[in-house]
């Protein structure tokens, strides 16, 4: 069956369907990932402290040797030489994919198979094993199932490995990065982690720590044409201008790279760290460990509560009643006083909100529309001209551009409530009316009591 497949996928024409002898290994796997590793560095190069741009180019023109004969085939055209090595020489490698190095695992091979003869090494399976003589073929798989193989592979990959750390490290010292940001243009200077947390701080665009990232300006690089071309860095859609894309990106909080896409998996060490395994093996492996942990004990859990940070000012507080509590004394803005005047329900608390974040942050006037050049400024003019109860119509700012946050991590949001005039009114009303019980037949249920024949029974047992 395999053998069949590898063909079939070859396009290899063959004169009867085989009758096999299956084996426990696959032998194609490298068929089923050799689409999605085509564009992926199989060996990391030690780059220099400025890496050329050729650099990257020049590895895949590497020759391929075939280890049976003088053929040889660029690094970029891998699948013509597998597939000249099963046409020709009926030889299957397994798992291609997973081999770090292979222009040195061939190297490797062309001279142990110039020293012994293949049988000693590879796996023989027989085609049309139950047919006529004349139809059977010996197809040669070579896998890690042979302990010579895994140790090459597993050398391969420690080669690799150490290569890669080498290269983060030298750019994890390097203090002569320059890049421009790709959201805002800005330029910075330094060490990559400036650029990184800038992405993630002012543009919510977050990659993860940057001392986990290799390859650092070939990944900005990628990023940076999907920009070009207006496709989302999340959904990877494309769309027809860069305005549409950057409200796409926005709204629909695709400010991320898809963990799914593959071609990131180069830029990660993660990925390096083990044979076969990417970074989605070693976190369910991680996660595992967690659920299997039988030590319940949270004594010293220790929970750190969100902060709602003030409209008007940079003061933060551990709850609501806090926060109203300053930014009524402080600012004279009683927040509880504009809900039960104008009626507001939670979404519209929402969109409230998010309307005098946003005419704060574009330096403007809530009140009278007047710009100025800072919001220090504009908080200043709002304190002096006493327009911080000065309120525009409902209709400016109930409107569905505002349910949208200002601030992605504004906690203030997630602790608005329209439940705070039910429970305010219960708190300072005294009598609280209480529905008693049906009492209708009360004298029946009083000749009726368990209760009664109960104390009756006790009495007259004394």
């Amino acid at each position: 069956m395999y053998i069949t497949r590898t063909m079939a996928l070859l396009r290899i024409p063959m004169r009867n369907p085989p009758v096999h002898e299956e084996p426990k290994t696959d032998v194609v796997p490298f068929l089923r990932t050799a689409s999605r590793s085509t564009d992926c560095i199989l060996e990391p190069l030690s780059f220099p402290e400025q890496p050329a741009a050729s650099d990257v180019a020049a590895s895949s023109e590497r020759t391929l040797p075939c280890f049976l004969c003088s053929h040889s085939a660029l690094l970029s055209e891998k699948n013509t030489l597998l597939k000249h090595l099963a046409l020709e020489h009926k030889v299957v490698i397994a798992d291609v994919g997973l081999v770090a190095d292979f222009p040195r695992y061939m190297l490797y091979w062309r001279t142990r198979f110039s020293q012994q003869p293949i049988t000693d090494f590879c796996s023989v399976i027989k085609t049309n094993s139950e047919g006529p003589a004349e139809n059977q073929e010996n197809y040669f798989l070579l896998c890690d199932v042979l302990p010579e193989d895994r140790i090459l592979r597993e050398q391969l990959q420690q080669k690799r490995l150490e290569e890669v750390l080498e290269q983060q490290q030298r750019e994890r010292d390097d203090c002569n990065f320059q890049h421009v940001c790709m959201f805002c243009n800005e330029e910075f200077s330094g060490n990559r982690s400036t650029l990184f947390n800038h992405m993630a701080k002012d543009h919510s665009f977050s990659v993860g720590l940057p001392d986990n990232i290799v390859y650092c300006k070939e990944f900005l690089k990628t990023l940076e044409e999907k920009l070009d071309s207006l496709q989302c860095l999340y959904c990877e859609k494309t769309f027809r201008d860069k305005t549409t894309l950057k409200d796409h990106m926005r709204k629909k909080q695709h400010r991320r790279i898809n963990a799914k896409n593959n071609d990131y998996d180069r830029f990660y060490v993660i990925n390096y760290l083990e044979l076969g395994k990417t970074w989605e093996d070693v976190q369910s492996e991680d996660d595992h460990d967690i659920l299997e942990d039988n030590d319940d004990d949270w004594s010293d859990w220790q929970e750190h509560p969100v902060c709602a940070v003030c409209l008007f000012c940079e003061q933060q507080a551990e709850t609501m009643d806090k926060m109203y509590k300053h930014m009524q004394n402080t600012h004279g803005f009683d927040f509880h006083q504009l809900k039960t005047d104008l009626n507001l329900k939670f979404y519209q608390q929402v969109k409230f909100v998010n309307y005098i974040r946003r005419e704060i942050h574009q330096c403007r006037c809530y009140g009278c529309q007047e710009t100025f050049s800072s919001e220090a400024d504009v908080l200043q003019h709002i304190s002096d001209s006493g327009h911080i109860m000065n309120l525009p119509k409902v209709s400016v700012w109930d409107q569905p551009q505002y349910y949208f946050p200002t601030y992605e991590n504004d906690a203030l949001l997630f602790a608005l409530s329209d439940s705070d005039g039910e429970s305010e009114s219960l708190e300072h009303t005294g009598n609280v009316p209480v529905i008693a019980e049906d009492i209708s037949n009360l004298e029946a249920i009083k000749h009726t009591s368990v209760l009664k024949q109960l104390l009756k029974d006790r009495s007259s047992s004394s």
